[in-house]
C-alpha cells in the first residue's frame, strides 16, 4: 500500500476532498523511552486511504472551511478504532491522543461529558495509558474551565501533554496552568536547532521547563541519528520519528529500536568522556600556568597589603587594582586561544581586576569599567567558592551563553589563596 503525507497545507488541501472519503484509519508512531530502549507508546494518526492510497487526514482537521461537527465526528471514528486497538492487549502502550482545547472545552460545557473517558470505560483500558495531547489552536474559551476539564483527564489517571511547545497554544501561561506530565517539542524547532544556537538554546530552555514544573521532555520529527544525539543532549526522555518508523497500522515489538537507542546512548557516553578528559586538561594547564613562581610572585605582593589575606574591595586603591591587573596581564600571553574573558573576584562576588578580553585579531583589551561588580548572582558563582584546601584544582561550569558576544563558554576558576577566585570564560565549541 503506497502511503503519501502531505507536505503543506496549501498543497494537499486542493487534492483532498474537504470531506474525506474512503476508507478512515488510525494509524500509530511509536514513541520510544530512552531509559528502557524501547517502545512505550504510540500517537495516534488519522488516516485517508482511497483506491489503495494513504493519505494524512492532518490538512483536513486543520482546514477551516470543515465545520467543527464534521472535525470532531471523524476524530471520534478514529478515536474509537484507537482504544478498540488497545482492548485485550495484556500489557497495552501508552496511546497519544491528540484532541484540540476547542473540542474538549465546547464538548464539556454543552454535555458534560468527556468522550474519552467514555471510550475507557467502555473498552477497559487503564486510564494511565492514554495521553491527552493538547495541540495548537487559537484557543479563545475559558483557561480556567478548560484547567478544571483537564483535571478531570488527571484525576481519572490520564497523562497531559502539551504538543508543538514553542507555538501557539503552549505560551507559558498555559503551560504553568495545565502543568502537564509531558513537554512535545515542535518539530521545526528540533530542525532549526541543527544550524543555529538560538534555536538549540530555545530547546535546552524547555529542558530546563520540564525539569522545573516536573514533567518529561519528548522531541518529535527525530528522523537522523544527528536528531537522536541532538535529543538526547538536550535531556528528552523521550523520542519519536522517522528515523524509527513512521505511523503504521500495526504496533512494532517493544525492543524494535533498542539497537538503534542503544548505539547513540554508547556514542553519548564516549562523547561525555572525551569532553571531561579535554576540561580536565584545560584545567590542569589552568593550574599550571596561574602557579608558575612569577606570576604567584605577583599576586603575593598584590596580597600582602591585606592583613590576614583578606581583601576588602571596598577598601582597595585604584594602585592595587592597577597592580591586580598587571598580574593577570602576566599570565595572558601563556593562555590557551580558546580562552576569552580573565578577571579576579573575592569570594564574594566582587570583582577586583578589570576584565581582559581577547580581541578579534588575538591582542587583550581591558576594561576598567567592570572593577567591583557583583557577580553572585550568576549561577556558576557559588560552586566555585567550594574548592578544598587540600588540592588545588579548577572548576568548570556548565556551558552557557556568553551575555555580551553569545558564543557558548564556560568559566573557570582557579583559587588564589583563602580569599580569591580568579576566573577565565573558555569558549566551548564542542559539538
Amino acid at each position: 500500500m503506497k502511503e503519501i503525507f502531505a507536505i503543506s497545507h496549501s498543497d494537499s488541501n486542493e487534492s483532498l476532498p474537504r470531506f474525506p472519503q474512503g476508507e478512515l484509519l488510525a494509524y500509530y508512531q511509536p514513541i520510544i523511552a530512552l531509559e528502557t530502549r524501547s517502545v512505550v507508546g504510540y500517537e495516534s494518526l488519522g488516516r485517508q486511504v482511497i483506491d489503495g492510497t494513504v493519505r494524512s487526514l492532518g490538512p483536513f482537521f486543520t482546514d477551516a472551511r470543515i465545520p467543527v461537527q464534521e472535525h470532531v465526528r471523524v476524530d471520534r471514528l478514529l478515536r474509537e478504532q484507537s482504544f478498540a486497538k488497545l482492548n485485550g492487549l495484556a500489557h497495552p502502550p501508552t496511546l497519544f491522543l491528540n484532541l484540540k482545547p476547542s473540542w474538549i472545552y465546547e464538548q464539556f460545557k454543552q454535555t458534560g461529558e468527556l468522550h474519552t473517558l467514555h471510550l475507557l470505560r467502555k473498552y477497559d483500558i487503564p486510564a494511565n495509558r492514554i495521553c491527552i495531547e493538547i495541540t495548537e489552536e487559537e484557543f479563545k474559551g475559558s483557561m480556567s474551565e478548560l484547567n478544571e476539564i483537564m483535571n478531570l483527564y488527571r484525576e481519572c489517571g490520564c497523562q497531559i501533554a502539551i504538543d508543538d511547545i514553542g507555538t501557539g497554544f503552549s505560551n507559558f501561561d498555559r503551560i504553568a496552568q495545565i502543568q502537564p506530565n509531558l513537554l512535545k517539542v515542535d518539530v521545526h524547532l528540533m530542525k532549526k536547532s541543527a544550524s543555529h544556537k538560538g534555536y538549540l538554546g530555545a530547546l535546552r530552555s524547555f529542558s530546563t521547563l520540564a525539569e522545573q514544573i516536573g514533567a518529561s521532555l519528548l522531541i518529535e520529527g527525530v528522523e537522523s541519528s544527528q536528531d537522536l544525539k541532538r535529543a538526547i543532549e538536550i535531556g528528552a526522555r523521550y523520542v519519536q520519528g522517522y528515523l524509527f518508523s513512521p505511523a503504521e497500522r500495526d504496533f512494532h515489538p517493544k525492543d524494535a529500536f533498542t539497537s538503534l537507542i542503544e548505539a547513540e546512548l554508547r556514542e553519548h557516553r564516549f562523547r561525555l568522556r572525551e569532553s571531561m578528559e579535554h576540561w580536565d586538561e584545560v584545567g590542569r594547564r589552568m593550574i599550571a600556568t596561574v602557579f608558575e613562581r612569577d606570576i604567584r610572585d605577583e599576586f603575593d605582593q598584590f596580597m600582602n597589603p591585606f592583613p590576614g589575606a583578606r581583601i576588602d574591595a571596598d577598601l582597595m586603591s585604584c594602585e592595587q587594582a592597577d597592580r591586580v591587573d598587571r598580574a593577570i596581564a602576566r599570565i595572558l600571553p601563556r593562555l590557551d586561544d580558546s580562552c576569552l574573558r580573565v578577571y579576579l573576584c573575592d569570594n564574594n562576588g566582587i570583582q577586583l581586576s578589570s576584565n581582559h578580553i581577547r580581541t578579534e585579531d588575538g591582542h587583550w583589551r581591558v576594561e576598567e569599567e567592570y572593577r567591583n561588580a557583583d557577580w553572585s548572582w550568576r549561577p556558576y558563582f557559588v560552586p566555585h567558592l567550594s574548592h578544598g584546601e587540600s588540592r588545588i584544582e579548577a572548576k568548570l561550569s556548565l556551558r552557557y551563553s556568553d551575555l555580551d558576544s553569545h558564543a557558548w563558554i564556560r568559566t573557570a576558576s582557579v583559587p588564589i589563596g583563602s580569599s580569591l577566585l580568579l576566573l577565565m570564560d573558555i569558549e566551548d565549541n564542542q559539538d
